[in-house]
């Protein structure tokens, strides 16, 4: 009797609006569901998590050393609140060496990775009400502004454009809105900005706040870059400052090493823009205390310097995600051509590909028809032993038929069986 009314108790607490609203982190889910398959035995290719598998692809030597030597000279204490004055300097010579990009310290800085940097950006510059445009599919701009109590202002995105925004898309959203969300190369398709298409956006950005009055809050641009060294064959990454160095005011750039050096776990992120901006993400990060743990900071700031080291490791590195995304990409390809429903976007940047798995309405062999595209994304986990992320996770339309394909856990030598497998399970619908 007692148990039943703690349980009935429990079932009535209720708790803030974010939390009992705020969705968790989907792509985590799928991937511990993946993974619980995987531990009963099921062989899965599991291409879900924008993760690396070390025993396919480590952090590099150089700074692996660096890291357990930071350790064994005890800089196990607090760290700068602006992140530890070396690493912003090696941040600040790096970014200026290979982006052309001058950034003073006090427009830096550090924190665990991307996410706090993004949520104490988020945290400065938008109010409840305040209405923040950002394409859909994306990573987590839902969420945080959500987190925000912002308006959302989702712009659908489709193939036609590789998934990036038009200034086109944009424009007619402009007014009143604080925030401009960029990602490129974005998450989770792949793709980047043209030139043309960035100068488009920028000029945008730069006659919209001339136009403001004195007083009225500006338009930021918030530019997620964290997989810019990650470009293949003839891709070039564009920045928006770079392009348009008038917008720098008005410009926040993240960035850091979890992706360009296969680093996600040693969480180490900085961000770039105007003083009085990171100055107020400082002290919102002061109070989440989403610091870069200091042993990462002191090595990050030591490898950052070793340009022979980082070029070899980023030539390398560069070169095996690029194999494995352009050999799926043209196994789609093949796919495409002997009839099936399926298509792929080239390899652009990052370590994911867009491809399309447009089988709703297709009929099983037990006799069940692909109603929704959730019911394809589990016939492809079941049957082909393939895990995607469905595009809808990023936001998109529920309907969408793409997905994305993070490279980060595939094994070379098991695309081929991979294809065969998707091959098969493709050809048992009707």
């Amino acid at each position: 009797m007692q148990q039943e009314q703690q349980a009935g108790t429990a079932s009535r607490v209720v708790l803030s609006e974010l939390a009992e609203t705020l969705i968790g982190n989907e792509i985590v889910k799928m991937n511990g569901e993946i993974k619980e398959l995987m531990s009963k035995g099921e062989k899965i290719f599991n291409f879900t998590i924008g993760d690396f598998d070390p025993a396919i692809f480590n952090i590099p030597k150089e700074l692996e050393e660096e890291i357990i030597y930071s350790y064994r000279k005890h800089f196990t204490n607090y760290p700068l609140g602006e992140g530890d004055t070396e690493l912003r300097k090696s941040v600040s010579a790096f970014i200026q060496d290979r982006e052309g990009l001058k950034y003073n310290l006090d427009e830096i800085l550090i924190a665990a990775g991307g996410r706090p940097l993004i949520y104490t950006l988020f945290r400065a510059i938008v109010d409840k009400g305040d209405k923040v445009i950002y394409s859909v599919p994306s990573w987590n701009n839902n969420h945080y502004v959500h987190f925000t109590g912002g308006e959302h202002c989702p712009i659908e995105t489709t193939a036609e454009t590789n998934f990036m925004p038009t200034a086109d898309m944009i424009e007619p959203h402009l007014k009143g809105a604080v925030l401009l969300s960029l990602c490129s190369p974005l998450n989770p398709t792949g793709t980047v900005f043209t030139r043309e298409q960035l100068e488009e956006i920028c000029d945008l950005v730069i006659r919209e706040n001339e136009s403001r009055p004195e007083g009225e809050k500006k338009l930021y641009v918030m530019f997620d870059q964290i997989y810019w060294q990650l470009t293949y064959g003839s891709t070039v990454h564009y920045n928006p400052v770079s392009i348009r160095p008038e917008l720098k005011p008005y410009v926040i750039f993240i960035d850091g090493i979890s992706k360009c050096f296969a680093a996600t776990g040693v969480r180490v992120g900085w961000s770039l823009g105007p003083a009085i901006v990171i100055s107020k993400m400082k002290a919102i990060l002061s109070h989440v205390g989403a610091w870069s743990p200091l042993p990462e900071q002191k090595a990050t700031a030591k490898y950052l310097m070793q340009k022979g080291s980082v070029d070899q490791y980023m030539k390398i590195f560069r070169a095996e995600l690029q194999e494995r995304k352009h050999k799926i990409y043209e196994g789609f390809m093949k796919l495409k051509e002997e009839g099936f429903p399926v298509d792929a976007i080239p390899p652009q940047a990052a370590i994911y590909l867009s491809v399309q798995l447009d089988l709703k309405g297709k009929k099983t062999s037990d006799g069940e028809i692909l109603e929704k595209q959730s019911d394809v994304t589990s016939y492809i986990l079941n049957k082909a032993k393939l895990g995607l992320v469905p595009f809808p996770i990023f936001g998109a339309l529920s309907g969408s038929s793409w997905y994305r394909l993070s490279v980060g856990n595939c094994k070379k030598e098991e695309i081929n069986e991979m294809l065969g497998k998707l091959k098969e399970a493709l050809k048992k619908l009707s």
